[in-house]
């Protein structure tokens, strides 16, 4: 492998980057303009194509909820670049050279290590391995290489390929691609289901088939998963963001389940009800940088299922001011609280950086919802009227930037 100063943009405008594009979209801004621009400069002639504007085209396209055709241009833009380099932060070349190592797929497909890179003296380049594509012979000289690239089926192979060619590496590697293959729903229960302060129910990978025996009596739900029956939580295989996720009360839910999907493939466990005394539901977010937690948010919601972005954060006073004393006191209330639990969770994963979805069972657990390396973590809500998201968030980037400079042997401010 040789690692050496290389141009990667070549002749072609720089790339606009997924943070710019996002904080556009959050903002309520049309992306159809830039989106005609971006295909005026692509061409039409796929040999003089610029690999930027497409690579760019694919992620506006996601953001307008066009993803099988963004896939599509993403990879013309692959099939003419692997390298792409990242808007510069604070100075045009950052004081610590970041590589990141992603592959194909939608905004979920890859940790999205260009929003924790905001203002920060960060250079980023991105090198993207496909099926047919291994890494490059020649890469772009760097301190730190960073594995972005998040467990799916898809992925494996991804992460076998990448872990069988960074062993040994001539810089400092984090986030070990052999360790996030790990991150399974199935294999995160039996790692974790023993941490004492911690509820993670059993999780077990079946098939449509089982699903069809169990609807129609042949066997039992509690046969087959350990810790429990109905009601239960289903969710197919690589389903991320509450796709294809519901609550199935009795056999004849499962029943209506299965006539509406197409998945082969399931995760199911049991339903954990969370409820505070209010009545209402709290799930938050959580990043473990270098073993410490820091929180990203918290969705409140009188559904079970939250998504912050569908649990009307936005339009709650209330609801803001919770999660702003959630944030305020975080360090000494929650992340004491679950300390040891955070503790174990670092040590059996091993992970340099990993999310966590959780929340608190009424005796006072850390519910487990998920855990992985690529949850999506930004500092692009609206300061108006998040404005105590910002200095929790300028915190979690700058415990990444230590740990950025902590593996590069770079001294941090």
């Amino acid at each position: 492998m040789k690692i050496e100063v290389i141009e990667s943009q070549g002749l072609n405008p720089p790339l606009i980057g997924l943070a710019r594009l996002m904080r556009m979209a959050v903002s309520g801004a049309d992306l159809a303009p830039l989106g005609a621009e971006l295909i005026a400069r692509a061409g039409a002639d796929p040999r003089t194509a610029d690999a930027n504007a497409l690579m760019d085209l694919s992620t506006v396209l996601q953001l307008r909820g066009e993803r099988e055709l963004a896939l599509e241009i993403q990879s013309q833009a692959l099939a003419i670049q692997q390298i792409y380099s990242a808007p510069r932060g604070l100075t045009s070349r950052g004081a610590i050279r970041l590589l990141a190592i992603m592959g194909p797929g939608d905004l979920m497909a890859n940790s999205p290590v260009e929003l924790l890179l905001e203002e920060v003296d960060v250079t980023l380049d991105i090198v993207y391995v496909t099926a047919e594509l291994d890494l490059p012979e020649c890469l772009p000289e760097h301190d730190v290489l960073f594995v972005a690239i998040a467990e799916s089926e898809q992925n494996i192979p991804l992460l076998r390929k990448i872990q069988a060619a960074v062993v040994p590496w001539p810089r400092p590697l984090l986030n070990d691609p052999a360790r996030i293959a790990l991150l399974s729903r199935d294999h995160n229960c039996a790692l974790l289901k023993s941490v004492a302060g911690l509820d993670m129910p059993v999780t077990v990978r079946i098939s449509k088939q089982v699903l069809e025996q169990i609807a129609g009596g042949e066997r039992s739900m509690a046969g087959v998963l350990e810790d429990g029956d109905f009601p239960l939580i289903v969710r197919p295989v690589d389903s991320h963001a509450g796709n294809g996720l519901e609550k199935l009360a009795d056999a004849a839910a499962i029943t209506r389940y299965l006539s509406g999907t197409t998945n082969q493939e399931f995760y199911v466990s049991r339903f954990v009800d969370y409820r505070g005394t209010d009545g209402l539901f709290r799930k938050y977010r959580i990043v473990l940088i270098e073993g410490r937690p820091f929180v990203c948010h918290m969705g409140i919601s009188e559904h079970w299922m939250i998504h912050y972005l569908n649990a009307g954060m936005a339009e709650s006073a209330e609801k803001r001011a919770e999660e702003a004393k959630f944030m305020d006191d975080f360090d000494t209330g929650f992340a004491v609280r679950h300390g040891g639990a955070f503790r174990a969770i670092n040590e059996r994963i091993g992970l340099d950086y990993l999310g966590i979805d959780c929340a608190e069972t009424r005796d006072g657990k850390l519910l487990i919802f998920e855990v992985d390396s690529c949850m999506i973590v930004h500092a692009i809500d609206s300061v108006d009227i998040f404005p105590y998201k910002q200095p929790q968030m300028r915190k979690l980037f700058d415990a990444f930037y230590r740990m950025l400079a902590h593996a590069a042997r770079v001294e941090s401010s």
